[in-house]
């Protein structure tokens, strides 16, 4: 049971962190202290997606599950959660790399957006 319970805290934490690459920038406006963990979760997004590479809270989640008496599961979480709803057939290096692409570009607006509200801002008198 405990493993059980191991696993969906790794899988709810790496969805919280996944959602927290997507769209951590938007937290940004609100505390600015929080830019430089943003950037090093996209850049570890990209590396991840554009590397091929399995996130290493994956193989943890699988550990717990198989140890709870579950199945575990092949490949990342990419493949295994959001394939499963977005994506009929396997997820392919291409699609890998769309997805790299759609974070940095989701990122790159919200950053844009920041960089002008806070550069255009008038100050108060």
């Amino acid at each position: 049971m405990i493993y059980r319970i191991g696993a969906d805290a790794i899988l709810l934490l790496h969805l919280a962190f996944t959602l927290f690459t997507v769209l951590g920038g938007l937290l940004v406006l609100h505390r600015p202290s929080l830019l430089w963990v943003h950037l090093g979760a996209v850049l570890w997004g990209v590396v991840i997606e554009w590397a091929d590479w399995i996130c290493p809270l994956t193989p943890l989640e699988n550990a717990l599950r198989i140890q709870g008496g579950e199945a575990g599961y092949a490949g990342g979480f990419i493949e295994h959660y959001v394939s499963l709803v977005l994506y009929p057939d396997n997820l392919t290096i291409e699609l890998r790399y769309l997805l790299g692409m759609g974070l940095v570009a989701v990122n790159l607006i919200i950053y844009g957006y920041i960089f002008l509200v806070r550069h255009h801002r008038k100050p108060l008198p």
